[in-house]
Order: structure tokens, then C-alpha cells, then sequence
């Protein structure tokens, strides 16, 4: 006679993997718990959460797979899921508290170029990628089932401890499901994960070899949402746009005064590359560069109108 595991209910379960959870923190372990945002059994509700589990459905190899997953992830028994550049790790409450561990392949630099090159000029800015307020053309871009941003069976690896020999059990099938219900929290960790800037896909200007990179001058509109203030002409305004923009006298400024500046912000590096309308590879270049940096003018306006602000407000 074959030999079932008995029957144990939702309620038992979520309880257990709650005294589970409990457990692990008191021990000390840093966890980030998946939990399910709202009532009903929707496991993702934003565009980047719903599209990822649609996908992944989308195969027959997982579609016969995943659902034994579902049910774990709504009963809360993915007490950790963090996911980094090509990978995720987790621990999943089963019988016992099993370790999952997923790679997924980094995103192909002529796949990324080409999602760049198609989505040009349709995104306005990070936040309305992230929130998924995208026209349909750049959804079907950025979505598409073979070449968007979302992984092949081919790009993902499963690995899990526990003793279930399947290619993917229900744990793993648990987590892939837990990815979606993280992105509705944090739609960015997709870009982390497939290891891109998600900042590119909205600089309209790329950086130039030797350091140097092309911008356009920060607008009043975009200081003034950051402090609160209408900006006066004056000394650091932004140019008229029938004059070519003049270089700040005397000013060059080094990667230590920018990586201050966009602390003093409170922005992330994507975030300030987005305001500055150049990429956060730009950035990072100029923060980790010793010494004055040789930037054209348009940069070089923008950041020293940003510093005048800033000392305004300081003083």
C-alpha cells in the first residue's frame, strides 16, 4: 500500500511557519519573510509581480510544477527570500526548514542594448517604470515571453535540500512564486537580479569614453520637487534653452563632492543618474574617480546649480 503523508491544515501550517519564523529570528538569522500583500489569494497584484508568475507559467515545463508551490507561499512558508545579481536564496518551512538556492542567468548584454534601443524615449522616468505605468508597446517589450526581461527555463538552475528528487519541488516552486510577490514591494530587485540598470532604459544620453558625459541642465521643476523651493535666476539657473549652456567658472567637481551631493539627497545611485539624465554607470564612474573630473558643461551646471541649493538650504 502506498504511503501518504497526512493530511495537515492551512491553519497548522501557517502557525508552524510562523513559530519557525520566530525561531530563526531570535537565533539571530536576518531573514526577510515573504508576506502577501491584501485579502483574496492573488499571489502578485503590480504589473512586475503578476508578469512574472504569468511567465513562468507560461511554460509547460513549470506549468505542471509551480502549483504545488502556491500553497506554501500563501500559507507563509517562505520564511527568507533574498534576492541578489543572479540568484536567489531562501528557506522554505516544510517538514523541516529547508535552504533553496536559484540562479538565474544574467541578461545578455545585446539582449539588454536591444530592449534599450526599442524602449528609447518611451519611459519617463524610474518611478513610472517601476510602477508599471508603461504604454502597451513598451509592456510587450520589456515582458515579451522570449526576449524581454524575464528569464528562459534554460537561464534558471534549482538546487534545494530537501529529499524530493524532482526537478522542482515544491519548496523551489514556492520561491519562484515568492519572486513575484517580492516585486510587487521592490520591482527593481527584477533589474538586480538580471543584473541591469533599470536607469538606462530612461537616460537619454549614454556616457562618453575619457570620463566625460553629456547631460541636460537640471530643470527648475526637478530642483524644486527635491527641496520644496521655486528657484530664482541667478547664478547656478539653468541656461535659456536658445544659448548654449555655460560652463560654472571655476568649478570641477570631484567624485567625492558628487557621492556628498546625492547622499545629501537621499538618492540611490539609479535615482540620481535619472535626475541627472545621464546613466548610473556614469555615476558610479565619477564617484570612484580621484581628483577634479573633466565633465562638459551640462553636467558640470547641473551639479553646481544642485550645490548652491543645497548650501542655500544649509545656511
Amino acid at each position: 500500500m502506498d504511503w501518504y503523508p497526512p493530511y495537515v491544515p492551512v491553519r497548522a501550517r501557517r502557525a508552524r511557519a510562523r513559530l519557525e519564523l520566530r525561531a530563526l529570528v531570535e537565533r539571530g538569522v536576518e531573514v526577510q519573510p515573504v508576506e502577501l500583500q491584501g485579502r483574496g489569494r492573488a499571489i502578485a497584484r503590480s504589473f512586475w509581480g503578476r508578469r512574472w508568475c504569468e511567465h513562468l507559467e507560461s511554460f509547460s515545463d513549470y506549468a505542471n510544477r509551480l502549483p504545488r508551490g502556491r500553497t506554501y507561499v500563501r500559507n507563509g512558508s517562505v520564511c527568507h527570500l533574498a534576492i541578489e545579481t543572479g540568484g536567489v536564496d531562501a528557506m522554505v518551512v516544510g517538514r523541516e526548514i529547508y535552504h533553496v538556492v536559484i540562479r538565474i542567468r544574467k541578461l545578455k548584454r545585446p539582449a539588454w542594448k536591444a530592449i534599450q534601443a526599442a524602449c528609447a524615449g518611451q519611459i519617463g522616468s524610474v518611478l513610472e517604470l517601476l510602477q508599471g505605468r508603461l504604454s502597451d508597446r513598451v509592456m510587450e517589450i520589456v515582458a515579451d515571453r522570449d526576449t524581454g526581461l524575464f528569464p528562459q527555463p534554460g537561464e534558471i538552475k534549482l538546487a534545494c535540500d530537501c529529499p524530493d528528487w524532482a526537478t522542482m519541488c515544491k519548496h523551489a516552486a514556492a520561491v519562484l512564486y515568492g519572486v513575484g510577490a517580492r516585486l510587487d514591494q521592490s520591482p527593481e530587485l527584477l533589474f538586480r537580479l538580471r543584473g541591469v540598470d533599470e536607469a538606462e532604459l530612461i537616460a537619454a544620453d549614454m556616457a562618453l569614453p575619457g570620463g566625460t558625459a553629456t547631460a541636460d541642465t537640471l530643470a527648475d521643476d526637478d530642483l524644486g520637487s527635491i527641496f520644496g523651493i521655486d528657484l530664482e535666476d541667478g547664478e547656478g539657473a539653468p541656461a535659456p534653452s536658445t544659448r548654449k549652456p555655460k560652463a560654472p567658472a571655476g568649478f570641477r567637481p570631484t567624485g567625492a563632492l558628487i557621492a556628498r551631493l546625492r547622499a545629501q539627497c537621499g538618492f540611490s545611485v539609479a535615482e540620481f543618474a535619472a535626475l541627472l539624465r545621464v546613466s548610473a554607470a556614469s555615476v558610479r564612474r565619477w564617484e570612484a574617480a580621484p581628483g577634479p573630473l573633466d565633465l562638459q558643461s551640462r553636467p558640470r551646471e547641473a551639479l553646481n546649480a544642485l550645490r548652491g541649493e543645497i548650501e542655500r538650504l544649509d545656511d
